[in-house]
């Protein structure tokens, strides 16, 4: 957000630096994942593109360094779909290592006896977390499941922490994925479904120096945001989009009718809503047997009757939702 329309308004930080907010339901998520972590649980986190996956798991991880009893790795790798299992072992080597300068050996047995020892050597278990998991191939994923063995088969024990958008967890429910997914607790983070009003609240507190939110938006376009929007991502986007366009024509507060007019019209149309579950086009072709052409038809209403009843029921199927 740009600096004038900051000071315009009166806020002391951008709206996407407001921290980690928290509801009931993220108490208990919280609560169970940190139960399925203590039994050595292979575990995944889905929610749908801005609902707060990363910032939820990033309070986990700093709850469970607090508590001291169990040891937190990382995969830092941002090209997910690429991953293969060595990558991962190899995250855990750096976290686990007490020494600086990490050796890890290039011959597989050898490699997975070392990492046993360290997990022996640490004395506690560990959570390996996994951020946009829903890219990991499914070769991947059943590797996890036989690494968690590995650790098991010498006294230690590893969880690891699967976050990704719901298309992990349908993914996970396909029946070629019986061998890892019956074995995983699969967790939906529904963010601040419900709660929508009270987040805006929050995110302007804890944003702003005027004590009354009104001063920066009027009571009916609070009410329009928290109806229309759902996660914390839309939220923040629009009303950003919103204080810029208030602060051109010199509007403060931002009426409802200011909010209405940044809102995205195709925000619930069937491309994004698919893609906001993690559905990108290739992921569209290679599930339900289509063309590129076909989904494209279908994103714009322009496919034949029958081959579009045909598509919406595979999706229907596999648990998108249409």
């Amino acid at each position: 957000m740009r600096v004038e329309v900051m000071q315009y308004y009166g806020l002391t930080q951008p709206l996407d630096q407001g921290g980690y907010y928290e509801t009931e339901h993220h108490k208990q998520l919280i609560k169970d994942i940190k139960g399925a972590i203590q039994e050595g649980r292979l575990i995944a986190v889905c929610g749908v593109v801005g609902s707060g996956k990363t910032v939820t798991l990033r309070r986990l991880q700093q709850i469970l360094k607090e508590e001291n009893r169990i040891t937190v790795a990382k995969s830092l790798s941002v090209e997910k779909h690429s991953i293969k299992l060595a990558t991962l072992i190899t995250a855990l080597f750096y976290d686990l290592a007490q020494d600086k300068l990490v050796q890890i050996p290039k011959q597989g047995e050898r490699r997975e006896r070392e990492l046993q020892e360290l997990v022996k050597k640490g004395k506690r278990p560990v959570a390996l977390f996994v951020d946009e998991a829903h890219d990991l191939n499914g070769n991947t994923l059943t590797g996890l499941k036989r690494l968690m063995e590995v650790v098991e088969d010498s006294g230690g024990r590893l969880s690891v922490i699967l976050a990704g958008h719901p298309k992990l967890r349908n993914d996970l429910r396909r029946p070629t994925m019986e061998e890892i997914g019956y074995r995983t607790d699969i967790f939906t983070l529904d963010g601040i479904a419900g709660s929508q009003r009270e987040y805006i609240q929050w995110l302007l507190g804890t944003s702003i120096t005027k004590t009354d939110s009104e001063a920066i938006l009027t009571a009916e376009a609070i009410d329009l945001l928290a109806t229309k929007l759902r996660t914390p991502l839309q939220i923040q986007l629009h009303l950003t989009l919103a204080l810029e366009a208030g602060y051109q024509i010199g509007e403060q507060p931002v009426t409802a009718a200011l909010m209405e007019s940044v809102l995205s019209r195709q925000l619930d149309d069937l491309e994004p809503t698919l893609m906001r579950h993690g559905y990108r086009l290739k992921d569209m072709v290679e599930q339900f047997d289509a063309k590129p052409a076909e989904i494209r038809a279908l994103f714009r209403n322009q496919l034949d009757p029958a081959r579009t009843a045909e598509l919406r029921d595979c999706i229907l199927a596999a648990g998108l939702p249409i």
